[in-house]
């Protein structure tokens, strides 16, 4: 609605003397805006918004600024995030490693007892002025007995010696299956978990690490969006993510949405749990719920980014481009021939574009059979994916969620 609308005198908001994105079909600005129980009723000059004002509107001065709509993030883990989030420590931006170190030491200092301090990605070490990370022997100096767990993209995590004991990393643990415990020469742990070249050990040994209280994980939740909010975003699309099992790890952001407490609008996906019986994962779901159930704030979107195991195609940059198992596109066709007849939208994590081959050729052939006709789908990141596949892509209405990592992992 326009301000060139009959005004009636129903806002109980207005801001004014700004540059208003108003994002029409010409991206004009307006200068003022009214705002009626949480919804905008009018822009335009001020002269004629402020008609639309009670008289006991709250009435906010830009003073110039601008005002965007609110961002939408394609691809965030906000529910698994927000779990956590007050456990962090960020270095994003930080210009040195000594500043980083000293932002460890602080967050050491005020660290209760069993918690531990995480950084969790969002840096790597050409931003810092030394051109380096952190060695063990820093942090080890740093915090003697409180565990730190320090997450280098997804290539390697640092554990310091306090990490190790209470993860409880030996000589005798074996390297799981796509990852490696550094050991020195007499076989002991360094502290160094690198991703050979899948990342699923570096999840897993942040995950031993211990959960806040209910009560703490929802006031982190509420932070984390807080956060975000800061930043401009208001709504987003949880990508699911491994270890966040569906509906008992949901408990929180859904309390959170029956509190009416969201300050972000998630639409989120299921991401499945259990290797070779992903099927059974989706045949479950696509019977208990449905895309669009929920609310404005929280419903349920589709299914992804994980769909098969078998299709992990997980990036390490420092490592060869692993080679997808050969039995990956019959356990990928059954499901997605299970989500298209049941008209559930999907997406999938894709790095490689010799892996997007492989994964349309699933596609084209079930479409064929089972035709998509509009529904919804994309893959996630495609750093290296070919005019070719975006080609393919197009012809299936797909889409692709580019996002920033090469900012944080193009040097490799």
């Amino acid at each position: 609605m326009s301000a060139s609308d009959q005004p009636r005198r129903i806002a109980d908001l207005v801001i004014y003397n700004g540059k208003i994105a108003t994002q029409d079909e010409r991206r004009s600005f307006a200068t003022a805006l009214a705002v009626a129980d949480g919804k905008i009723v009018a822009s335009g000059n001020e002269r004629d918004v402020m008609q639309w004002a009670r008289d006991d509107a709250r009435r906010i001065d830009l003073n110039g600024r601008t005002v965007i709509p609110g961002l939408n993030d394609s691809h965030l883990h906000v529910i698994r995030g927000g779990l956590n989030f007050n456990m962090e420590l960020r270095w994003d931006g930080v210009p040195s490693l000594q500043d980083a170190l000293e932002m460890l030491r602080a967050q050491v200092a005020r660290t209760p007892v069993p918690q531990w301090v995480r950084v969790v990605g969002g840096w790597n070490e050409f931003q810092f002025a030394e051109k380096r990370g952190p060695t063990l022997e820093e942090v080890n100096a740093i915090a003697p007995d409180t565990p730190v767990f320090i997450l280098h993209l997804y290539d390697s995590a640092l554990l310091n010696a306090a990490a190790l004991r209470a993860v409880g990393y030996t000589r005798d643990t074996p390297n799981p299956p796509g990852g490696e415990i550094q050991r020195d020469r007499r076989g002991n742990p360094t502290g160094m978990l690198i991703a050979r070249p899948n990342a699923g050990l570096l999840y897993a040994t942040l995950a031993k690490g211990p959960k806040l209280p209910i009560d703490d994980q929802m006031n982190s939740s509420r932070q984390f969006m807080r956060e975000l909010n800061r930043l401009g975003v208001t709504s987003a699309i949880d990508a699911g993510g491994g270890y966040q099992a569906y509906p008992d790890d949901y408990a929180v952001i859904m309390e959170l949405a029956r509190r009416e407490q969201l300050t972000i609008r998630i639409a989120y996906n299921l991401f499945t749990q259990n290797a070779k019986r992903e099927i059974e994962d989706f045949a479950r779901w696509v019977k208990a719920t449905r895309p669009g159930e929920g609310d404005d704030f929280l419903k349920v979107n589709g299914a992804g980014e994980m769909l098969v195991f078998s299709a992990a195609d997980f990036e390490d940059f420092l490592e060869p481009r692993p080679d997808l198992p050969e039995e990956m596109e019959k356990e990928l066709e059954g499901v997605v021939r299970l989500l298209v007849q049941n008209r559930w939208p999907w997406r999938l994590h894709a790095t490689y574009d010799e892996s997007i081959s492989r994964f349309l050729d699933v596609f084209e052939r079930v479409n064929a059979d089972t035709p998509f006709n509009g529904l919804r789908w994309f893959f996630d990141h495609c750093e290296t994916v070919s005019d070719r596949n975006i080609e393919r892509i197009a012809a299936l209405g797909g889409g692709i969620a580019v996002q920033h990592r090469m900012a944080y992992q193009g040097e490799y």
